[in-house]
């Protein structure tokens, strides 16, 4: 039987709770995502097992980390994993579209498989499935909320100048109905 832990760390996206699985992170989860699991399943409450996570996210928020350097044991499909392996290949700062990353996987015509398991990503911002938008460059979905993805590209995008951007305003910004699916990764 594994053992299973979480925290909870403040961020400019709001709460983000961790998850491990004997030390390893499993998930990295916002409030009010789709696709977050019960509370329930994540374990003890310990901090612990999360001082590389909680301080490489401070360093990605604060601006001094472009790329995360975590082992992460996360569950999927095949096609899942290779999705997931691929956003990890997005560089900060840039974006893709669902039909450029399924070329990229060799599947130029999944880009609907592509976009249902990036809905899966466990692990959003650590695997940087809000870099993915649709084909006119649209944001087209994210797990945590379109207004999230917005401030994380628009985070990015202010990489050059490196200034601070203000925590994310807590009523989110509603354009429409959210979207079916979310981007979220997985690697094993």
């Amino acid at each position: 039987m594994q053992h299973r832990a979480h925290t909870v760390m403040d961020s400019p996206v709001g709460p983000l709770t961790l998850v491990a699985a004997d030390g390893v992170l499993t998930g990295l989860y916002m409030d009010r995502q789709r696709y977050r699991p019960e509370e329930h399943t994540f374990g003890e409450r310990d901090p612990a097992p999360f001082g590389a996570a909680v301080r490489q996210l401070e360093e990605y928020f604060d601006g001094r980390r472009t790329v995360f350097d975590l082992p992460l044991a996360l569950t999927g499909t095949a096609f899942q994993q290779r999705v997931w392996a691929a956003l990890c290949e997005i560089p900060f700062g840039a974006t893709v579209s669902y039909g450029e990353l399924a070329e990229r996987l060799g599947r130029p015509t999944a880009a609907r498989a592509v976009g249902l398991a990036n809905g899966k990503n466990p692990v959003g911002i650590i695997v940087p499935c809000h870099r993915v938008v649709g084909s006119s460059g649209d944001l087209t979905g994210y797990g945590g909320g379109l207004h999230r993805k917005r401030h994380l590209l628009a985070f990015e995008q202010r990489a050059e100048d490196r200034a601070p951007m203000a925590p994310l305003p807590s009523e989110p910004d509603r354009h429409g109905p959210e979207p079916l699916f979310s981007v979220h990764h997985s690697v094993p």
